[in-house]
């Protein structure tokens, strides 16, 4: 394993030293010590390694991920995980605002609770939250899937499109254009693997799914899967 002193070394020869490895790269495992909530760590990176933050984290940490997985050993500031393509992020604490934004793909496992706008315009990403999230989750939601283990906040999927919301507690108001839904045999499978991957014990029969009414938008009738 490669141990990395943020504070000694600095936030860019992290960086350039984590952008240097390939896919074929013998350097999988990387630990980074002395965060204390410094901004953009491990962001953009794009290769199969593994990232373990000791400790807490600043603004858009892992952002724009590609292929890596990133373990956040504390909690984290705004925008984590933002613009995500593939890979996983695990923060062991709560994720602040705008957690998952616009994200395209992989998996983001918040194991504490997250702030307002979690998954806010998210274009594929799946994000499980073991705990409880903001206000405006979900807001103009395209498509993946937002796991909540706990309560949501107020406006929820405000003016989503085709993303799959599912919740397990209370939700304080749903947005516009956003509904319960259904729960099909085949929610029912997804949600069973991303709470398995997400290492939650929650039970898929415990959630209540959300999604667009469709009214906002025009309905592409090809896309009608997603409902």
């Amino acid at each position: 394993m490669q141990t990395f002193d943020l504070e000694e070394n600095g936030l860019r020869a992290l960086n350039e030293a984590l952008h240097a490895q390939a896919d074929d790269t013998n350097q999988t495992a990387w630990e980074i010590v002395n965060a204390k909530g410094s901004h953009a760590i491990a962001v953009g990176l794009d290769a199969p390694i593994e990232v373990t933050v000791k400790g807490s984290t600043g603004y858009y940490c892992a952002g724009m991920n590609k292929q890596a997985t990133v373990n956040i050993h504390g909690s984290a500031g705004p925008g984590v995980a933002e613009n995500m393509m593939s890979g996983k992020v695990v923060i062991e604490g709560d994720a602040s605002q705008y957690a998952g934004a616009t994200g395209h793909g992989g998996l983001l496992v918040i194991k504490g609770n997250a702030a307002s706008r979690c998954g806010i315009s998210m274009k594929g990403i799946n994000i499980v939250v073991h705990g409880n999230i903001g206000h405006m989750s979900a807001f103009m939601a395209q498509s993946g899937n937002l796991v909540v283990c706990g309560d949501a906040g107020d406006a929820l999927g405000d003016s989503c499109y085709e993303a799959r919301l599912f919740v397990r507690g209370e939700v304080k108001s749903l947005g516009a254009d956003c509904e319960k839904k259904e729960m099909r045999p085949e929610h029912i499978e997804i949600l069973k693997d991303l709470l398995e991957q997400a290492g939650s014990d929650a039970k898929p029969e415990e959630f209540t799914r959300y999604g667009s009414a469709r009214n906002l938008y025009n309905f592409d009738v090809d896309n009608s899967g997603a409902y």
